[in-house]
Order: C-alpha cells, then structure tokens, then sequence
C-alpha cells in the first residue's frame, strides 16, 4: 500500500524523466491519472518510466552487433504509433564529445516544447540519456528513448518522433569496423543525423565520414537518388566567431567554403566532397560555443544551466527547435516512400543481418588499407617478374623444355621472386608482409602449373596422347574380340565390341571438338579418360616391358662375354 501511495503522489512522473523546472511541475499537477491506472508495485512503475533502451548491442568480444528485437518491437509497434510516419533525430560522432548531452537537451524540449522556458531551470539536473564527464566512453552500440514522441505538424498531420543516442566513434576498444557499423546504421535509420564533432570540420573528420555513409550505402540494395536524408554538423566547442558567427547562419557559410570543390584541389578532396554531397539530400551546419570552464573541468558538473555559459544557452535555445520543432521535423523516408514505426522495426532487422554477414566488405583503418595496397603492389611486382622469366623460357612461340629443365627454371625464377618481393619497402610489420608472402607463393605456384599446361601442349607427342590412347584400345579390343570369339567366348567378344565401339565414338567427337572448338567440355572429358588409360594401363605396360628389356640385355652381356673368352681360349 505504501508503494501505491508513494506512485499517487509521483503521478505522471512514470512516463517521464526528470522534472525540467518549475513550469513542468505545474503542467503535472492538472494531469495527474486515476488511481486505478496505476501500477501496483515500484518495479512496475520503473519499468514504465521513460528511459533510454539499448536495442543494438555491441559484443566486445567478437566485436559483433545484436539487435534485440523484442525491445525494438515493445517501443515501436505500440497501436497509437506503430501506423504514424516516423522522424527519427540520431546523434553521432567521435566519443566523449557530449552527445548523450545533446540529447537531454532535446528530451526537456520534447516534453516541454509549449513553453518558452523549456530549457529548463538554472539549478536542475540534466538527466536522461546517461551521461558524464571524463575521458572514458558511455554509451555502446545504440539506444533510443524508450518513449516515442507524437507530434502534430502544422498541415495537421501526426508523426512520431524518437530520439537515438549512438556509441562514439574511435574509442579504445572499437574497431574501424564497429564505428563503420554504428555510424552507417544510424544513418540509414534516421531522417536527420546530427554529425558531432569539436572545434572545426578538419579533412579527417570528413574522410571517415565518406568511409562510414559508403559502408551504409553498400548495405542498402536499392538505392533513391541520394541515399540518406538530412546530415547536420554540429561544431561544438566553435573558437572563430569573428570568422563566422555561432548558429545556422555562420554554419551554412563556413560549410559551403568546406565542402566547396575547387578546380586546384587533389583529386582525392575533390572525390571527398563530391561524395558527401551525392549521398546527402540536405546538408547543414550549426556552430555552437563552449559551455564554459565549469563544464570542462568541474568533475561534480550534473547539467544544471547555472554552470553553463550564457552564450552556449542561447544557442541551445536556436538549435534544438531547429531540429525538432513541428514545422522543422523531417519525416523519415527510404527509396522515396515514408517510412512508419511498424516499417523501422523491419528495416533494423534487415539492415543488421546483411552487418553481422559477410557480405559486405570489412572497412579498415588508414595505415591497414595502405598497408595492404603497398604489399599487394610488392606481390604483383614479384609475380610480374617471375611471369617474363617463364615467358622468355617456355612462352609464346619458344620450342618444348624438357619438364626437369622447366621444373629447374620454375625454382630460380621463383626464388629471384620472392627476393624482389622481400627487397621491397613495405609497410605492415614482418607478420603482416608474411602473408602476402605465403600469397605469392601460391600465386606462383599457380601461374606455373599453366606454364607445364602450356609446355605440354608443345609436346606432339603429349598432343597425340589422346588419338593414340583411343587407337590402342580400339586394337586391343580388336584382338582380343577376335581371340575370344574364335574360341566361342561370345560374351567377352561382345563386350570388347561395345568397348571398341565406344572407343571409335569417343575418337570421332574429339576430333569434332578439336576441328570445331565446340563442346570444349566433352572433349576435355575425354582427354582426362583417356590420360587415366594412358598413366593407369599403357604407361605401365610399356615400364614394364622397358625393364624386362633391359634386364635381358644385361644378362645377355656376361653371355656373350663368357662365350666369347671360352672361344679364344679354345684358339
């Protein structure tokens, strides 16, 4: 009873986060629910306070992403939303830059929006998405607010609003993978991302920002003129206001001169530029001051505005209507249609299986990809070596080479390889550039079986192996048809029969196949049955009288030798 009590007082405080000043206490006061719609013990009203909900889960172990679905489903298919057209606002960037800050500032907007000081009062604690200072990460993987917010738009259309909070990028203990992974699928699930970063737009910032909206782009298999809807940069902490003053406005300029491609740049800052601008259907700039030394420094700093710069409140104050006031709100859509609540679960759901896949390639750091482009250019220098080497020996037009001789020319040229390979400068580390290594002794290995392919095939008795093999069966089964029907073995006789008639017909579509260059399979075929007859039977016929040759011409030698000395002695 007494927890039933204490949820009468708190009231409407279950649906939603900490007070934001005086004026939000007295709206709560003329809404309090009836009695009956009230949980009946404190865990339930925990469960249905507004809070932040982890729905993609970042594995540091494997360094994989999870989607819990059933935390996704309970938020978004609720039956006064899940029909709505959704706006979905997600705050990305670098980690430790004030995202989740970012964001609390947005809840009390949202839940205060009718009034002009929604912001806040002075001596309030900011709380919400979870955050603090320090220099260690927060947040992980993806959260949004657990409470979607329905908003009516000025042509009198309702919409549902959720805010998404996302782990920082280039932590510690994230790949360039993992940042790649969470930057792209907020992207691809929001109508506005809101691209934190510190101080200035350097060119880094916008080289990964072309790595992470490419990983997304790869990810979506159809694609509407410009994949992605709204990108806002917001510059944080901005020292140049007599450059170009804080907000939208000095934003807009400051980005244009940024992103503005000129006929003197790199090819490289051009394709950057072009990039960001082909993926993007709107893209903004907002510049936003320091929030003060108390802010920086002050390790006990809870939010409260009073340790805040005026100037930074001001600009707040521009900044969050900009992004979620009704008439700004920018519905979310993919390949031109308007998504709605029950649509975001599915696409979250498609777009984190093709990530967890392997389909797509793995982005990697500057120094990994640079690393790997400068020994692939090592291995593709060997391997173009050891291929004029054998060109020169056994290519184009050059006699047949004995196989022991080829076998010996193979071994120096790839010796004479892999010392090229090796003398070149690389980048990567020992173990790295051993692997490619290993590579191009594979790639070698292969380039010289097609050497003895093509050395054979000089060979005109290795070229007539096929014709001879298929004559010395149909012979031989001539013979030994006849043999065995002269002594009334007629079964046998007329087994041989078949397989002389198969033999014929074998020889008569191979040299079809060879005159006509069709059914090149079949004729393969028959060049592969036809060498295991040749190695399997006729070789080893023919090792076989080999050595019972030799071997009666040694004995017959001491014969010879011995008759010879008896006749002189006789003499």
């Amino acid at each position: 009873m007494a927890a039933r009590d204490a949820a009468r007082r708190a009231g409407p405080a279950r649906h939603r986060p900490a007070p934001a000043g005086k004026l939000y206490e007295e709206e709560e006061d003329d809404a309090l629910p009836d009695s009956d719609a009230l949980p009946d013990s404190d865990d339930e009203v925990e469960l249905d306070k507004p809070r932040p909900i982890q729905i993609v889960l970042a594995h540091e172990d494997d360094h994989n992403f999870e989607l819990d679905e059933s935390a996704l489903e309970k938020i978004l298919l609720q039956e006064h939303i899940k029909d709505l057209n959704i706006v979905v606002v997600s705050v990305a960037g670098a980690f430790r830059k004030g995202k989740s800050f970012l964001l609390d500032f947005m809840l009390r907007y949202m839940y205060n929006r009718t009034s002009p000081c929604w912001i806040g009062g002075n001596t309030e604690p900011l709380t919400g998405f979870t955050w603090r200072g320090g220099c260690e990460r927060e947040t992980t993987g993806i959260q949004i607010w657990s409470e979607v917010f329905v908003i009516e738009k000025p042509n009198g259309t309702k919409v549902a609003v959720l805010l998404m909070d996302t782990q920082g990028a280039f932590d510690s203990q994230s790949t360039i993978k993992d940042c790649a992974t969470v930057f792209a699928l907020s992207t691809m699930t929001s109508s506005v991302q809101v691209y934190n970063l510190s101080q200035n737009i350097q060119e880094d910032d916008l080289q990964h920002l072309q790595l992470f909206t490419e990983y997304g782009r790869l990810a979506m298999e159809e694609i509407y003129q410009k994949p992605f809807q709204t990108l806002m940069f917001l510059i944080r902490d901005w020292s140049y206001p007599y450059e170009h003053a804080y907000g939208l406005e000095g934003g807009r300029k400051f980005l244009e001169k940024r992103l503005q491609v000129k006929q003197n740049q790199h090819e490289e800052l051009q394709n950057v530029r072009k990039h960001i601008h082909s993926c993007f259907s709107n893209l903004g700039c907002f510049l936003l001051p320091h929030p003060g030394l108390k802010v920086a420094t002050n390790p006990n700093f809870d939010g409260r505005l009073n340790d805040i710069d005026e100037d930074f409140k001001n600009e707040l104050r521009n900044l969050i209507p900009l992004l979620l006031a009704p008439e700004n709100l920018v519905e979310k859509e993919i390949s031109g249609s308007k998504v709605t609540c029950r649509d975001l679960v599915e696409y979250f759901k498609a777009y984190i299986k093709i990530y967890q896949g392997e389909e797509l390639p793995h982005p990697k750091s500057m120094l990994q990809a640079t690393a790997e482009a400068n020994n692939l250019a090592a291995v593709a220098g060997a391997k173009d070596l050891y291929s004029k080497g054998m060109e020169q020996v056994c290519g184009g037009d050059k006699p047949y080479l004995a196989p022991s001789d080829l076998e010996q020319k193979h071994q120096d040229f790839r010796e004479s390889a892999i010392r090229h390979f090796r003398s070149v400068k690389k980048m990567g580390g020992e173990e790295f550039c051993r692997r490619y290594q290993e590579q191009l002794e594979g790639e070698i290995e292969e380039i010289y079986a097609n050497f003895v392919k093509h050395n054979d095939g000089k060979n005109i008795f290795y070229a007539a192996r096929t014709p001879a093999t298929l004559f010395a069966v149909m012979f031989a089964m001539y013979i030994i048809s006849g043999l065995t029907g002269f002594l009334g073995m007629n079964s046998i006789a007329a087994l041989c029969n078949l397989v002389l008639g198969m033999a014929l017909i074998s020889f008569c579509t191979w040299a079809y196949v060879k005159y006509s260059g069709e059914f090149r399979e079949v004729g393969t075929a028959i060049d592969q049955i036809a060498e295991a007859i040749w190695e399997q039977v006729f070789s080893k016929l023919f090792e076989v009288l080999r050595r019972r040759t030799v071997r009666r011409a040694l004995t017959s030698v001491p014969r010879q030798r011995l008759s010879s000395n008896n006749n002189k002695k006789k003499n």
